[in-house]
């Protein structure tokens, strides 16, 4: 099968609002109001903020950002208003600040939006730049809070953004296309997924499904441009999708979707050279897993993989100072299709974003053996693609 074309199929049904079987939309859904300060003993608990993203070209999908609350200990999810203005908000960005958020979007005709956060719940759109391509499917902020970073899938291409000081996009510095390797085997051309920065803030990666590729580059702070250092090849067929790094700065996983394996890599910080290893099994067993995504403990002890064919979440033990994952095993995700997964800001809880069920599912992430214990109800939000944790900049912590 080829990967691309199928996946520009699903695309397209998508954005043409093909019907899908959703639950109840999140943003503006009647939900019992909580307490708004339980407490523990003599403390009281504050729910922190989520941002959700979706597709909203969808049948059945979000009228923008999705925005709530949730409970520190339960992990119970309280739905708030959208923020609207926002198209395919699929992929969502903090800036280091935590007073901005970034969405891509992701349509034929690509744009990054910023988005003003309040304390109040009075969001503002800051404004859209087109990113240069076609279909952004991941971005992120460089650790200084001055560029921001995209990746564009269907043109297979990466681009950079200066930040305003009051957190706005100006006119993007550079585009670059991925031109080599050829594709894959199944692959139409290029296909960029995701473009971080390295833990020493050294070197820009970008990992490219269609090519089986991860390049490296290293950014210009000055100019915002991007020069290609080094490019880590894949197997024929991998079709890496999503890298992470361990908290040690020296090893990162990669998450290969087309062939369902896991990958350690090597990183050299003096140089920016990523070493993949060998291809490592998923705990999925035979068929299509389509493996999403990787995280690490912030202990780096733990490792969690994201299985949307399977509908799991893997759990490895990270050994030899994060140079070896060991299989330990998988647990249902009580969702369809786990698109993304993160952790709340002290590393307690791990949210799962569904796609197909339009659900976020919550876990409680045991410190000492890295368990995962499923918290409370699902909760429903429209063609859930990605879940944003963060701290509120309210003087009060949020």
């Amino acid at each position: 099968m080829n990967h691309a074309t199928s996946r520009r199929a699903v695309l397209g049904a998508l954005f043409a609002g093909a019907a899908l079987t959703v639950a109840p939309a999140l943003p503006g859904s009647p939900r019992p109001a909580p307490d708004p300060a339980p407490m523990v003993g003599s403390r009281p608990r504050t729910p922190r903020q989520l941002l959700l993203g979706t597709y909203t070209s969808a049948e059945g999908g979000g009228k923008g950002i999705g925005t709530a609350s949730y409970d520190t200990t339960t992990g119970a999810i309280s739905a708030g208003p959208a923020i609207t203005g926002v198209d395919n908000p699929s992929y969502l960005a903090m800036h280091p600040s935590g007073a901005t958020v970034y969405a891509v979007d992701e349509q034929d005709r690509g744009g990054v939006t910023a988005v003003a956060l309040s304390p109040d719940g009075g969001h503002r759109v800051l404004g859209t730049r087109s990113t240069g391509g076609a279909g952004p499917t991941h971005l992120s902020v460089h650790p200084t809070g001055r560029w921001l970073l995209t990746a564009n899938y269907t043109s297979g291409s990466v681009a950079v953004h200066p930040i305003r000081g009051d957190g706005s996009l100006g006119e993007r510095t550079d585009l670059v296309a991925h031109t080599a390797p050829p594709p894959g085997p199944g692959q139409d051309g290029p296909h960029a997924h995701q473009i971080v920065t390295t833990p020493d803030g050294g070197h820009i990666l970008a990992v490219d499904l269609g090519n089986d590729s991860v390049y490296t580059y290293r950014l210009d702070e000055n100019r915002g441009t991007l020069d290609q250092v080094s490019r880590a090849a894949l197997r024929p067929g991998a079709g890496p999708r999503h890298i992470t790094f361990h908290p040690g700065g020296r090893f990162a996983y990669l998450a290969c979707e087309v062939d369902n394996t896991a990958v350690v890599c090597g990183y050299d910080p003096a140089t920016g050279t990523l070493s993949p290893g060998a291809p490592q099994p998923t705990g999925t067993d035979a068929g299509t897993s389509y493996p999403a995504q990787f995280l690490v403990t912030g202990d780096g002890r733990f490792a969690y993989l994201a299985n949307r064919g399977h509908n799991s979440l893997t759990r490895y033990a990270v050994e030899d100072d994060g140079a070896v994952l060991r299989l330990l095993d998988t647990v249902p995700v009580g969702g369809d299709f786990p698109r993304q997964i993160a952790f709340s800001p002290d590393g307690k809880l791990l949210f799962a974003a569904n796609q197909r069920s339009s659900t976020v599912t919550v876990f409680r992430v045991d410190a000492r053996s890295g368990g995962l214990t499923r918290t409370g109800d699902t909760c429903p939000a429209p063609v859930a693609v990605c879940v944003l944790p963060y701290r509120s900049t309210s003087p009060a912590g949020d």
